[in-house]
């Protein structure tokens, strides 16, 4: 049996959740480091925090990282990778991945989302619902993609950058390290490290 197990008991979770049992997982297991306050998320029960989670990781054939903040995600990951978790990926089947398409590890691909050919996912990076990231799209590690948005190809993304809903972005264009996109945005040339952008054409509005 393939059991998941999941650091995060949130809404994303939960999204990561049911993509998980539709696919090639058998049983999915919650922890997060509110609980005992928090037991229950949404059908599924929160079994512990982050060291019950370490303790009983020989149980699970799979970790993801269910955190929305690309910064926070990134660090739950390299902790646990570190404590010797076996990350996973997850893939719903109603996403299109190209068979040429690279998939980092704890990376998770939501229903609808489109990955196509040469793209390269780093880890622990989001494509959420209904998504796009064209041809040779890179996106470094803790990218999240989020519902909508759209990645022509060619376009690079760097590490902990937050694409918004609805945002889209032209081919070519190379956005840098803890951006954030605004939702909506049309991000039509580069954006420097740590920049907010908002609006059409994206406009800087602060550093972050």
């Amino acid at each position: 049996m393939k059991q998941l197990a999941l650091l995060g008991a949130s809404g994303h979770g939960k999204v990561i959740a049911d993509a998980a049992l539709l696919s090639s997982w058998k049983s999915v297991t919650f922890f997060d480091d509110i609980w005992p306050a928090a037991r229950w998320n949404g059908h599924w029960a929160v079994e512990g925090n982050t060291a019950t989670l370490l303790a009983r990781l020989a149980n699970f054939d799979g970790v993801i990282v269910a955190i929305g903040n690309c910064k926070t995600r990134w660090e739950k990951q390299q902790f646990l990778q570190a404590a010797g978790a076996n990350i996973a990926r997850v893939i719903h089947p109603a996403a299109i991945v190209s068979a040429y398409a690279s998939i980092g590890a704890g990376s998770v691909i939501m229903a609808g989302a489109v990955v196509n050919v040469d793209a390269v996912l780093g880890n622990a990076c989001i494509v959420n619902t209904g998504a796009t990231v064209d041809h040779d799209c890179k996106l470094a590690n803790s990218v999240h993609i989020s519902p909508g948005a759209h990645l022509s190809g060619n376009v690079q993304v760097g590490d902990c950058s937050w694409i918004g809903v609805g945002a889209a972005v032209r081919q070519g264009v190379v956005i840098g390290d803890h951006v954030m996109v605004g939702a909506g945005a049309v991000v039509v040339k580069p954006v420097a490290n740590g920049m907010t952008v908002v609006g059409s054409p994206a406009m800087p509005l602060a550093r972050r």
